[in-house]
């Protein structure tokens, strides 16, 4: 039988690694956006063969009750949000309705629609390692404390803990997946990982001189989007529904980024290159974030496969191949 699965959020990073992974395992996929005719949707399309798109918004309860009604899915993966933190603090009332009441708009369009069609629906909600924040404990894991420090930290708590009470108080499956950093060559042009590896790719063609950053010494637990949708899909096959945090279980410093960066197209002495703007910092930045998998290798058997060296190269020659196209004769 041909499985449906509605996925939110899908023309980002995740959506389209998840939409590929979906795709070659025999879905129908259907993505949520809320323009059906733009360029972005035409990208999605272009990346997903035989992908459907239609048109609702988080914020707008009635648009997400017609999406789950006309994809009527086996599976629902709600990826999408206002995703870029450093945003949420000139924006926390769009954040708030966006990713935190979103999340509550789409669960009570599946709680209904599972309802009425009498139907085993399966929810997938994209929490995020933001939730701990300043976390007394570290490594952290699914029974550390959150802590958030940004709007959306707070944000995604908030549809964290309506997961959870959704599966608690209506039996909904409902699992949440707290996802550290995770990149990709798909990475949006606003995210600091994007915005090295290409500035070091132009750097190393001759296209840009510099790079401007602001805290260097920031620790984050790092992997590949491509292997963290694995474990999206995982969960939504897992008999019980639970809450997972995915990691490599490694943190590394911007610093170590942008090293690894520059070494891909073999610069060593970058530091010249590199201007610190404390402008860049966010108000109240979180200085080191990893995570302790150990629950979803034991449970779902998954495991990182990219590591942080491949990831950085990954990305960086992704970039280098893009930038000789704006030389190309």
């Amino acid at each position: 039988m041909t499985k449906n699965a509605l996925i939110t959020g899908i023309s980002g990073q995740d959506g389209l690694y998840l939409g590929e992974l979906l795709i070659s395992k025999g879905y129908q996929v259907f993505g949520l956006v809320r323009d059906v005719e733009s360029v972005t949707s035409n990208k999605v399309t272009e990346a997903l063969a035989g992908a459907r798109l239609l048109s609702g918004d988080l914020t707008d309860y009635g648009s997400l009750r017609e999406a789950v009604e006309e994809s009527q899915p086996h599976e629902i993966y709600n990826l999408g949000a206002m995703s870029f933190v450093g945003d949420s603090w000139n924006q926390a009332s769009l954040t708030t309705d966006v990713t935190a009441k979103g999340v509550l708009n789409l669960l009570e369009a599946t709680r209904h629609y599972s309802k009425s069609s009498n139907a085993d629906v399966r929810f997938y909600q994209a929490s995020s390692s933001e939730m701990f924040g300043h976390a007394a404990t570290s490594p952290q894991d699914e029974t550390t404390a959150f802590w958030p420090r940004s709007p959306y930290g707070v944000a995604k708590v908030f549809g964290h803990h309506m997961t959870v009470n959704y599966r608690e108080s209506y039996g909904l499956h409902a699992s949440s997946g707290i996802l550290f950093n995770h990149e990709s060559p798909r990475r949006g042009e606003r995210f600091v990982t994007k915005k090295i590896a290409k500035a070091v790719a132009r750097i190393s063609l001759g296209l840009q001189k510099g790079l401007v950053l602001g805290n260097l010494e920031t620790r984050r637990d790092w992997g590949f989007a491509g292997d963290y949708v694995n474990a999206m899909w995982q969960m939504l096959q897992s008999d019980e529904a639970s809450d997972f945090v995915i990691a490599t279980g490694k943190a590394h410093s911007l610093r170590d980024f942008v090293t690894t960066a520059f070494s891909v197209v073999g610069i060593q002495a970058w530091e010249p290159m590199v201007t610190l703007d404390p402008a860049l910092t966010r108000p109240a930045d979180i200085q080191v974030l990893v995570g302790d998998s150990s629950k979803a290798k034991e449970a779902l058997g998954w495991e990182p496969n990219v590591n942080f060296e491949e990831l950085v190269t990954m990305m960086v020659e992704a970039e280098v191949e893009r930038a000789r196209g704006e030389i190309s004769p």
